[in-house]
């Protein structure tokens, strides 16, 4: 791989490769249906074998409650399997906070200081290392305020447990707060063509924090890739943009991404990670492949160069305002914090 410019996680956060993987969608119990184990782990290798050629760290995702606390494990014996120095090549960043049942059934955030700190403990454990690089709650605890969980977060980092804090799918206003009491490296939230509505308040307000911005949903989970829900237990199949006349009209732009793309002679996966990587060297963009050949399409996408033109030719094919449906279930989003300003 050429040369590629590393960036960092907010002004305070690490330098890391410039594409992060997301591991939610790998092996068991996966919210998009369960997946090969073993090609998942190949697909974090290959992602850690091409940040470290160009001297990176890639940020590896994940959360407590991925996969019923599966998905963990999976990481730690990628991990393992690349050998002693194999921890050093990658930032752990790891989310918390989100309850489910033993039937996989999801129960609400619970953030309160002492769950934060039982948490870190069973991950640490179940991920076999002595700290995690970035630690943040999944979602805001209407119950709890936030200086109260950031307190005891604060409180890891003093003792070693945690280098870094993140926050995810929060307002400015709450980003803010948390800001007042340690220092916040980045705002994991969706945002790629699809969804831009962080444009408006949201990006300009953690820019004055000096806040990044890790950005899922990039292909809006697999729309504009052209994927659909097929596997068992895949959580597509309930969210609006995935659904009857939605899915039809997100399709049609899909369908003109792709045809965009073709004119170029790239991918409309690779095309979407592209626009992304233009939007400011603050925003990572966190990509859910699950497959080596996913991981190897969007490793292409850091040697596309779009020209101002070609970001208005993909502005045009997939029009934010024009793509039907939420990006959540309604219940969902009149609980994400992001949505209120």
């Amino acid at each position: 791989m050429s040369e590629v410019a590393k960036r960092r996680l907010g002004a305070t956060g690490p330098e890391v490769f410039p594409v992060a993987l997301g591991c939610m969608g790998m092996g068991k119990a996966a919210l998009y249906g369960e997946s090969d184990a073993a090609e998942g782990i190949r697909t974090i290798h290959a992602a850690v074998e091409a940040a470290s050629s160009v001297g990176a760290k890639v940020v590896l995702d994940t959360g407590d409650f991925y996969g019923m606390g599966q998905n963990e494990l999976l990481v730690r014996r990628a991990l393992e399997e690349m050998g002693s120095g194999g921890r050093d090549k990658v930032v752990l960043s790891v989310k918390f906070g989100a309850m489910r049942g033993p039937n996989g059934t999801w129960l609400g955030p619970d953030c309160r200081p002492v769950t934060v700190k039982n948490a870190l403990g069973q991950t640490l454990s179940k991920l076999g290392v002595d700290y995690v690089d970035v630690y943040r709650p999944a979602r805001l605890d209407d119950a709890v305020p936030i200086e109260e969980t950031m307190g005891a977060i604060a409180d890891m980092v003093k003792q070693g447990f945690v280098r870094h804090v993140g926050l995810s799918e929060m307002s400015v206003e709450t980003v803010r707060r948390a800001q007042a009491v340690t220092p916040i490296c980045d705002l994991q939230i969706e945002y790629g063509l699809a969804t831009r509505g962080i444009e408006k308040k949201i990006l300009p307000g953690l820019r004055e924090l000096g806040v990044g911005v890790t950005a899922y949903g990039v292909l809006s989970r697999g729309l504009l890739s052209g994927s659909a829900p097929q596997a068992k237990g895949d959580f597509r199949r309930f969210l609006p943009r995935f659904t009857g006349a939605n899915l039809l009209a997100n399709q049609e732009l899909a369908g003109a991404l792709q045809r965009t793309a073709a004119e170029r002679g790239v991918t409309a996966t690779q095309m979407a990670v592209a626009w992304v990587l233009t939007r400011g060297e603050d925003i990572i963009p966190l990509l859910g492949a699950r497959t080596v050949a996913q991981m190897e399409e969007v490793l292409e996408a850091l040697s596309i160069e779009l020209s101002e033109e070609e970001i208005g030719m993909l502005e045009v094919a997939v029009p934010a305002e024009k793509v039907a449906g939420a990006r959540y279930d309604k219940h969902s989003m009149a609980h994400l914090d992001s949505e209120k300003g």
